[in-house]
């Protein structure tokens, strides 16, 4: 029996319909997980905008790094925020998120990286949240 969930059929839209994602944490190094995780989202032909203020003007996988969302040019268009931090500074990576990108559709939290009352914040703006998973394991299923 195939059971779906919304989160699902979200994850399904989500691995479908993104073009561009920022994402929050990018490290340059090859063996650590966001850079495996952004790799493969450029296999599938989403561009990775990296944030990472230890890293800022610098290029990881051919991208920009920017230090923070804020930084990010509206024009960009990043529709999705990947967040590859401590799930103690989730809230703020919304809420920079919500006040900065004005094509903004998902954010998405890391295995292991959740908070509910930031992610109610970014539902009650319209954005869908998934949290505590990874899109290189996930669009897979959907894709």
């Amino acid at each position: 029996m195939d059971i779906h969930t919304d989160e699902d059929h979200d994850i399904a839209r989500i691995a479908r319909d993104t073009k561009v994602v920022a994402m929050v944490g990018l490290s340059p190094n090859e063996a650590r997980p966001s850079w495996g995780v952004a790799r493969y989202l450029q296999s599938q032909g989403i561009r990775v905008i990296p944030v990472n203020p230890g890293h800022d003007g610098q290029t990881i996988l051919g991208e920009r790094v920017y230090a923070t969302l804020a930084d990010i040019p509206a024009a960009e268009g990043v529709q999705l925020v990947d967040i590859f931090r401590r799930s103690d500074a989730v809230g703020q990576v919304v809420d920079e998120a919500l006040a900065h990108l004005p094509d903004l559709q998902v954010i998405w939290t890391q295995l292991g990286v959740r908070d509910d009352a930031a992610a109610e914040r970014a539902r009650a703006r319209g954005i869908t949240v998934v949290q505590d998973r990874c899109p290189k394991i996930e669009f897979p299923r959907h894709l």
